[in-house]
Order: structure tokens, then C-alpha cells, then sequence
């Protein structure tokens, strides 16, 4: 049967929309905190948990979607993910905290791991002429979940209950993943197709590197860290964007819920306009202009008390949080090339998992020591100077090449 690149494509978009409801951990915390008598903390915990699995196993998944398939870790991660939230539906029933740990934090998170690198690389070696535009559009799916879950799962809550609510997405969650996770095949033949990487750059000379030689480059290594700067200091806002709102701008408690549900699209929108604009202006300077407007706006943040000039401001920032996401996969691809693309992604997403458990300690820790989000702001405007820095300073490693397509670094 012939393999219809629109159809991997919409597959994998469905698929990160369930997997991306991870992000509307914050709907279920008061139902559960209601019926068991677990803190609001301890709760959370199990979000930053889950987090932390998806980085840890989506460098031992990426092997696996280049050996395997991404049909068969996208299998995977359908068990995981599901049986992950109805144990969880079991841990509340039952108010047991540790398996509430296991269930959502360690299965669910192994289920976002296989998950989240099933469908990119493979959706990239399909659109090798616009990989910006088809990573954008694979993980823009999982930066909407939470727009997608949270009205259901509210709705679900008020007249099932919470634990009914986790076994019903539970069993959603695993049905749609296991019949998309089918339809994610690679083209035939990917592993042997030509390679052609931006024109006027070059790292290997258009040789395809393994994962292996890749994560021993001093370029990935930079990569890692650019990407582990934007995902703790974006993961760091999005959980303080209510509370800051308020105490910056005097925002009321409604308008600020308003605001994190527009900066929450805009979280979504960031990783396929980004990526697109990536295939235009190149991944350099796309990194680079990210970093530098994000820069430019924390700062910006200091002086800003009006409603809807922060809203607009933390938009913009968050659409950037949302491009790393989207921007990484084919940065790597054009540096490394896309044979073991799937691998080499789920490395740099290790990132991701640590950046889970720094971003929100770093943001408590600076709030509680000067009871001021203003220190906050200055602490993740030197970050993103590091990652500006860093974005520049990879591109010595660069070297021309021979005019074989249009310029996609200017």
C-alpha cells in the first residue's frame, strides 16, 4: 500500500494532540487535591516528573524510531501513555501518592518520551524542501493539546468525577494514539536518500553523521545548550504567567486565566510560524532572532504595567518558547543530516527533561528570595543572553559551501 505523505503528516499532528495534554496537568489539580489529601505541591510534582521521563526516554526512543520504526514507538508510547492515565485514575481512587508517581510521572512520561519523538523526523524526511514547516506543524499539535483537553477534561470532572475522567481519556488517549502510530511510516528508501543541507553552510561537508558521532561534536553541544536556556526560562514563565500578571499589572484572577489561555495559542502558533520562517531566513538566524527578542521583551517586562501591553509582550515570548521546539529538530537535520535524525533528536531532548525540574526551581527560588518577580525577569534576561551569545557562536563552525539551492541563510 502506498504511503500518502499528507496522511503521515496528519497522523502525526493527532498524535502529539494527545500526547500534549500533559500541559493541561493544571485543570485536574484542584479535583484531585479535593478528593485526596495530597498539597497542591505534591501534586505538581507529578507534572515535573512526567517531564523529566520524557527527556530521559526520548534519547533511548529516538534509537529506537531509527531501528524499529516510528510505527512501533509510537505502539509504545500508546501503552505507556494510556495505561499511565487510568493508573493514575487508580492512584487517586485509591490516594496513593506513589503510584500517582509511577502511573503519570514515570509510565506517562516514558509514553510522552516515545511519543514525542515518534512522528518529527519522520515528517521531516518526507518534506525534505520545507522541514521547518512540517516540524512546525508536528509539534504545533502538541503546544494546542492543552486548548483541546482543558475544556473536555473540565467538563468531564464536573459530572464523571476526576478518577472517571482518567480512565475515559485514558482510553481515548490510547485508542486514537495506537490507530495514528500506524499510519507513521517513513519513505522508502530514507536512510539512502540524497542529503542536501542549507546552502552556503556546511558542518560535515553533506555527510550524514550517526547519533553517535553527532552527540561528540562541540556543535550539538551548543544546540543542547541553547536549547536547554529557552525551555527553562519559557517553562519558568508559563508557570508564573497568572501570579506575575497579577502582581505586575494588578490584573484580576479572571483576566489573568484569560491571558495564560491567549498566551497558550500563541505557545502553539510560535512553533509552525518559527519553523516556517526557519526555511526562509535559515536555522541561525532564526535562533539568533528569537533569543534576541526575547531578550529585548524580558527586559521590557520590568517597565510594563499595562494590561495589554504585557499580555502582548508575554504573546510574543511565548511564541518563541514554542519555536525552540519546532526550530531544534531541523537545525539538527541540516548539521547532521536526517539519516539518524530521529536519534539525535531524542538526545538533544534530554534537554528538555532537565530544563522540566531547573526552570520552575529557579523561578521559586529567585521569587521567594526577593519576594519580586523583577529579579526573575533579569535572571532569565541573562539566559537568554547566554543562548544569544551561544547561537552565534556556533556558526563558526560553519564554512561555505557551493551555491546548490536557495540561500537559506542570509
Amino acid at each position: 500500500m502506498r504511503t500518502n505523505r499528507y496522511v503521515v503528516a496528519v497522523a502525526g499532528v493527532v498524535f502529539h494532540l494527545m500526547i500534549g495534554s500533559v500541559y493541561a496537568w493544571s485543570v485536574y489539580t484542584q479535583a484531585i487535591q479535593a478528593q485526596t489529601a495530597w498539597s497542591e505541591a505534591t501534586i505538581s510534582f507529578a507534572f515535573s516528573l512526567a517531564i523529566f521521563f520524557l527527556g530521559l526516554s526520548a534519547a533511548f526512543a529516538g534509537r529506537l524510531v531509527e531501528r524499529f520504526g516510528p510505527n512501533v514507538t509510537g505502539t509504545i508510547a500508546s501503552f505507556c501513555y494510556g495505561s499511565g492515565m487510568l493508573l493514575t485514575g487508580v492512584a487517586i481512587h485509591t490516594q496513593q501518592l506513589w503510584l500517582l508517581y509511577l502511573a503519570y510521572g514515570a509510565i506517562g512520561g516514558l509514553g510522552l518520551g516515545f511519543g514525542y519523538v515518534t512522528p518529527v523526523s519522520t515528517i521531516i524526511k518526507w518534506f525534505p524542501k520545507h522541514r521547518g514547516m512540517a516540524a512546525g506543524c508536528a509539534i504545533m499539535g502538541f503546544g494546542f493539546a492543552a486548548m483541546l483537553t482543558s475544556p473536555i477534561a473540565h467538563h468531564l470532572i464536573a459530572t464523571v468525577g476526576v478518577v472517571s475522567t482518567f480512565y475515559t481519556l485514558g482510553i481515548l488517549y490510547f485508542v486514537v494514539m495506537i490507530i495514528a502510530a500506524q499510519f507513521i511510516r517513513p519513505p522508502k528508501h530514507a536512510a539512502k536518500a540524497t542529503f542536501s543541507q542549507p546552502a552556503g553552510v556546511s558542518l560535515t561537508g553533506g555527510q550524514q553523521l550517526t547519533a553517535n558521532q553527532a552527540v561528540r561534536t562541540r556543535e550539538f553541544r551548543l544546540l543542547w545548550l541553547m536549547f536547554f536556556i529557552n525551555i527553562t526560562c519559557g517553562i519558568g514563565l508559563v508557570a508564573a504567567a497568572s501570579p506575575m500578571a497579577q502582581a505586575n499589572t494588578a490584573m484580576t484572577p479572571a483576566t489573568a486565566a484569560l491571558m495564560v489561555g491567549i498566551i497558550g495559542v500563541f505557545n502553539g502558533l510560535g512553533r509552525l510560524l518559527w519553523a516556517s520562517a526557519s526555511d526562509w531566513l535559515g536555522r541561525p538566524n532564526t535562533f539568533s532572532a528569537v533569543f534576541a527578542i526575547m531578550l529585548v521583551l524580558l527586559l521590557a517586562l520590568l517597565g510594563i504595567h499595562s494590561p495589554a501591553l504585557f499580555t502582548v509582550a508575554f504573546c510574543i515570548i511565548l511564541s518563541g518558547y514554542g519555536a525552540g521546539f519546532s526550530v531544534i529538530p531541523t537545525y539538527l537535520s541540516d548539521i547532521f543530516g536526517t539519516k539518524e535524525l530521529g536519534a539525535i533528536h531524542g538526545y538533544v531532548l534530554t534537554a528538555w527533561g532537565v530544563a522540566g525540574l531547573v526552570g520552575p526551581v529557579v523561578l521559586a527560588y529567585t521569587h521567594e528570595l526577593t519576594h519580586s518577580y523583577n529579579t526573575t525577569l533579569f535572571v532569565f534576561a541573562g539566559l537568554e543572553l547566554i543562548a544569544l551569545g551561544t547561537s552565534f557562536a556556533i556558526r563558526k563552525a560553519f564554512v561555505k559551501t557551493p551555491q546548490t539551492s536557495r540561500s537559506t541563510v542570509r
